[in-house]
């Protein structure tokens, strides 16, 4: 599990490695830009229920903490989407990855 420190170390919001390597990327190019933006995400089980949201702008301190020394590989299609939202008026939607499987995907799969 990942952190995402925002607005110094109280400001610690835990995401799973993976979606915040793929947050990372959009964050840091709309910064980049010098573009401020909000952050949305459904609370995940295991946290009081609801939703949050954050403003994000270039001002504002920001760390990403991996749990995984490794990189995670990047699903361009799961980019795009966080990309595209990042656009809109109601900024970045952190929503749940999706693998869609195609009929040539199933038969590289070793059969049991």
């Amino acid at each position: 599990m990942g952190v995402l420190f925002y607005g110094g170390p109280h400001g610690a919001i835990e995401i799973d490695d993976r979606a915040l390597a793929h947050l990372k990327l959009v964050v840091t190019t709309k910064l980049r830009r010098g573009e401020s933006f909000t952050l949305s995400w459904v609370h995940p089980d295991g946290q009081s229920g609801g939703r949050s949201t954050i403003w994000l702008h270039p001002s504002i301190p920001l760390r990403f903490l991996f749990d995984d020394p490794e990189p995670t590989q990047i699903n361009t299609e799961w980019l795009e989407q966080l990309a595209s939202s990042a656009h809109s008026t109601g900024g970045i939607q952190l929503v749940a990855e999706h693998f869609e499987t195609t009929p040539d995907a199933e038969t590289e799969w070793p059969a049991p």
